[in-house]
């Protein structure tokens, strides 16, 4: 019997590249979206969801527990990203980022846990971002997000250990998706008093971003993590995944972010 698993955000970027791969792999693969989608030649069964939404959530997982008695792993993907200064950046438009990144994540948790732990049975897999380690100037609010689901994975690990569930944190780095046609840049003022500086940091990102590693890199360690014996709590993915670590482990604080300030020309 083929293996199950949901994944949120799987229309574009990381979750499509991951849901093709392990539909390809032989997994059942159940991808969610906000808008309809026909069930599809990469063999992706698709499923209305809405992360930011209680009923949509609990719908969607109940419509995925119609079609087959078990969910084998669940893998938290759908995100997005807003750019501008912390001074600047609306409590509206941060708490819209902490809505799908984090309490999304949190919603489709709460929908999935019981069923697996009255199982004694699951792997579930959170896409964090080497982001939650190494904050980006003026997106500190996907930063945060990311840094919140680093914490929400290891507590999970923790209290589902004793219940044969697997937890496992996937830290990408830069990946080449269309993540930047998705952000949202325009949070701070056009008259911003950190125009200069977010103009510099902007043209950063939008250079390196195209030359990253591809999605079908994390799609890949994702798979890794589900069909492992014994899944590692943390994976990196991406040309930095040992860098930033270790710059985090051996270097003051001070220091590492001077070089973080450095490599967004700041």
């Amino acid at each position: 019997m083929s293996q199950s698993v949901l994944i949120t955000g799987a229309s574009s970027g990381i979750g499509q590249s991951t849901a093709r791969h392990l539909a390809r792999r032989g997994f059942r693969v159940f991808g969610t979206s906000r808008k309809p989608h026909p069930d599809d030649e990469d063999g992706i069964e698709w499923v209305v969801m809405d992360v930011c939404d209680d009923d949509s959530v609990r719908l969607g997982v109940e419509d995925v527990l119609k079609r087959i008695d078990q969910l084998d792993a669940v893998v938290c993907n759908a995100g997005f990203g807003i750019f501008g200064a912390i001074e600047e950046v609306s409590i509206q438009d941060a708490r819209a980022q902490l809505e799908t990144n984090f309490f999304g994540v949190l919603r489709v948790l709460r929908a999935v846990l019981p069923g697996m732990r009255t199982a004694a049975h699951g792997r579930i897999v959170l896409v964090g971002s080497l982001a939650g380690r190494a904050p980006i100037p003026f997106q500190a609010h996907y930063s945060a997000s990311k840094a919140a689901v680093d914490a929400l994975s290891g507590s999970l690990y923790n209290e589902l250990h004793a219940h044969g569930i697997h937890v496992s944190l996937v830290e990408p780095g830069d990946v080449a998706t269309p993540f930047n046609h998705a952000m949202s840049w325009d949070t701070s003022p056009a008259d911003s008093a950190y125009a200069e500086s977010i103009a510099r940091c902007e043209e950063v990102i939008r250079v390196s971003l195209p030359k990253a590693p591809p999605p079908e890199d994390v799609a890949r360690t994702i798979e890794r993590a589900l069909g492992a014996g014994r899944p590692r709590a943390r994976y990196t993915v991406g040309e930095s995944k040992w860098l930033v670590p270790l710059l985090r482990r051996l270097l003051p604080d001070r220091l590492s972010l001077a070089l973080f300030r450095r490599h967004f020309n700041l």
